[in-house]
């Protein structure tokens, strides 16, 4: 699992990937589509992983605003922090990385995700990049390619942890490399990238200028 490589910064998505809020986004999610009349088990798969305004655009739903929506699905989704619960082994993980090497990535707005982080009780980052900070949302790379600016690295020297399909796929266009978090999946994904079901499964070494080698698992004290 990517022996011999070695990266500058680790890039993580927050749904699915560090914390697992599935229960309560499709509680809200599932409301709103029920009031627009959409197939509810069709429509939720499509949710996770991209900008609310990009899934309710997508729709094309005639006299929909979608930004309009979006905010509304915000103010509703910072209402209901019920169940939401960090993936397996992710916060002893994002303790052992140094603060200026990782940062949280997410199409979820800046408010949500603090929200969403807090109650999961996993770590802050030092930096974030969110959904108000880029104007194409995954699948395209900007969010990524901003966030390793941000951290003074090169995306392609970065490790990219993603679940869903529009994150890889934003993952792949950044020239990261990327790992495949499964927690939280109930259907096999198909893909060509490493893939782990909890952070107890790696850990990592620092060389010394701070670079990042994955371990096959972390030390147990």
């Amino acid at each position: 699992m990517f022996a011999g490589s070695k990266f500058a910064a680790f890039l993580f998505d927050m749904d699915g990937t560090v914390l697992n809020s599935i229960a309560a986004a499709e509680r809200v999610w599932t409301a709103w589509a029920n009031r627009h009349g959409l197939d509810v088990a069709a429509f939720l798969p499509t949710i996770h992983g991209r900008r609310a305004r990009e899934t309710i655009s997508a729709l094309k739903l005639p006299g929909v605003d979608p930004v309009a929506e979006a905010d509304l699905l915000l103010k509703a989704e910072a209402d209901d922090l019920e169940g939401i619960v960090p993936i397996p082994g992710a916060v002893a993980f994002l303790e052992s990385l140094p603060p200026e090497r990782w940062a949280i990535v997410t199409s979820a707005p800046r408010e949500l995700a603090l929200l969403r982080i807090k109650a999961a009780g996993i770590p802050v980052p030092a930096m974030m990049v969110t959904a108000e900070d880029v104007t194409h949302g995954k699948p395209a790379p900007d969010c990524f390619l901003l966030a390793a600016k941000r951290l003074g690295v090169e995306a392609r020297d970065c490790l990219v942890f993603e679940d869903a399909p529009a994150g890889i796929a934003a993952g792949e266009a950044s020239g990261a490399s990327v790992m495949v978090i499964s927690a939280t999946h109930v259907h096999p994904l198909v893909t060509p990238h490493p893939m782990i079901r909890s952070y107890d499964e790696i850990g990592i070494a620092l060389d010394d200028s701070g670079w990042i080698a994955l371990a096959p698992e972390r030390a147990v004290a």
